[in-house]
């Protein structure tokens, strides 16, 4: 009898002992694989992305690869609270932020460290003046091969850093207010006319070396180029006239133009041998048509 009372107290004693654990590894162990994959997730999508942009392949595909990690993003717009967003769209790397050829239709929200910006062959279609309030240290922006019909005459102003930009193969019909240090300004292939440039776009730009507007609708040379100017092409435009004021100084013959090194005017219906005195001050004359 004792010894079937002593079987009988260990086989239930047993099961209660071991009950509750189970529960509990089970809950953690559900827990812990959850943590884990989603972390290799993100750790296969973060190398995925590397090689796809190493080998050239359309960056569109980290979209898809996003998906897998967490379908609750795509209900998360991208705010400039937090640059990750774009910086898994775009690669962001040292300063540098590479949004090419990825078919956005806007300026990404960019990290406040961003200096350059490089979004060249997409959508976009207008620049708004909210779109850099807080990048001040941007350098240089290229926005070559877009769709951009409008730039808010704010969004550059507030960039005292910016030295160069360019807004080639647009829709552009005028320019914005520009920055003050800008050094390089490329609106090649635009459809800017005259009245688009305002008479003291150039004025106060003293650092400005390049200015590209060729392929455009101008219909006269633009007014106030600076005394930094080394380069300008105004090829392919509709400029029918140049003054004597244009590149010099009329009531100034000994005027000269030291840095100017470059001007490109062929492709316009003008005859440059008319208006000899518009080339007095310069060192070479412009290329295009004297006959």
């Amino acid at each position: 009898m004792e010894t079937l009372q002593a079987t009988f107290f260990l086989f239930v004693f047993v099961p209660l002992v071991n009950a509750a654990p189970p529960l509990q590894q089970e809950s953690l162990y559900e827990y812990d694989t959850a943590v884990f994959m989603g972390s290799l997730t993100q750790q296969d999508y973060e190398m995925q992305s590397k090689d796809i942009r190493k080998d050239g392949t359309n960056v569109s595909l980290d979209t898809s690869l996003m998906l897998q990690s967490d379908d609750s993003q795509l209900d998360v717009p991208p705010t400039k609270d937090t640059n990750l967003p774009t910086c898994l769209l775009c690669v962001c790397l040292s300063g540098s932020v590479y949004c090419e050829e990825i078919d956005i239709e806007a300026v990404p929200p960019l990290p406040k460290e961003t200096a350059y910006l490089y979004a060249r062959f997409n959508k976009i279609k207008r620049i708004a003046a909210s779109d850099f309030a807080d990048i001040t240290t941007l350098r240089r922006i290229d926005f070559s091969g877009n769709r951009i019909e409008e730039i808010e005459d704010g969004a550059f102003s507030k960039l005292l850093l910016l030295e160069e930009l360019s807004l080639a193969e647009n829709r552009l019909v005028k320019l914005p207010v520009l920055p003050p240090k800008l050094t390089s300004l490329n609106a090649n292939q635009n459809r800017i006319k005259s009245r688009g440039i305002k008479a003291n776009a150039f004025k106060k730009l003293t650092n400005l070396a390049y200015l590209y507007l060729g392929h455009n609708a101008l219909e006269s040379v633009p007014l106030n180029l600076p005394e930094s100017l080394r380069i300008l092409h105004l090829q392919y435009n509709n400029i029918t006239s140049i003054t004597d004021d244009t590149f010099c100084k009329s009531n100034n013959t000994r005027y000269i133009r030291t840095r100017m090194d470059e001007i490109r005017m062929e492709g316009n219906p003008i005859v440059l041998a008319k208006h000899v005195n518009a080339f007095s001050c310069l060192r070479m004359l412009p290329v295009g048509t004297y006959y």
